[in-house]
């Protein structure tokens, strides 16, 4: 029993290891992000939309803990990046950086540290609604008015 006992924790804890630091894994969020620390600032993300490099990105968030999930993300014909959520309200990520904007998001291998900002414009809205069709290879169709966009900013922090 108690070697029993030892098999689940050690299997749980090693689960649980390797969620923390392999993960976002598909719907699987995961916690730190790793990755080439760029530290020089951003100010074209328009390599966010090569998809042989990053068919999503990942965003990690924090509040008491970091938390990362895949995400789409695509830059706008300005180079502005965006990230994409349907049905957003109380998902875990977007409450967290809806309270704190400091975030990091991984494109490919490279991570960036990003201040993360609710669009609520409509004319911004549709503009990264479309870079997101473009990004998908989709035709645009109307934005559902579900649909939330995420502007990031490249921080030095």
């Amino acid at each position: 029993m108690k070697i029993a006992l030892l098999i689940a924790l050690i299997l749980v804890l090693g689960a649980g290891a390797y969620v923390a630091t392999q993960c976002p894994c598909e719907r699987t969020p995961g916690m730190w992000l790793s990755g080439d620390l760029q530290t020089a600032l951003v100010d074209d993300w328009s390599f966010a939309n090569d998809r042989s490099v990053a068919p999503l990105c990942q965003i990690e968030v924090r509040s008491w803990r970091p938390h990362s999930i895949n995400l789409n993300c695509m830059a706008d014909d300005e180079g502005r990046l965006f990230l994409s959520c349907a049905q957003c309200d109380g998902k875990t990520w977007s409450t967290m950086v809806l309270n704190n904007p400091e975030a990091r998001i991984r494109i490919g291998e490279r991570l960036f540290p990003v201040k993360v900002r609710r669009v609520t414009d409509e004319a911004t809205l549709d503009l990264a609604w479309q870079a997101r069709a473009r990004k998908v290879g989709r035709e645009p169709t109307p934005r559902p008015p579900h649909w939330w966009s995420f502007e990031l900013v490249s921080s030095s922090s």
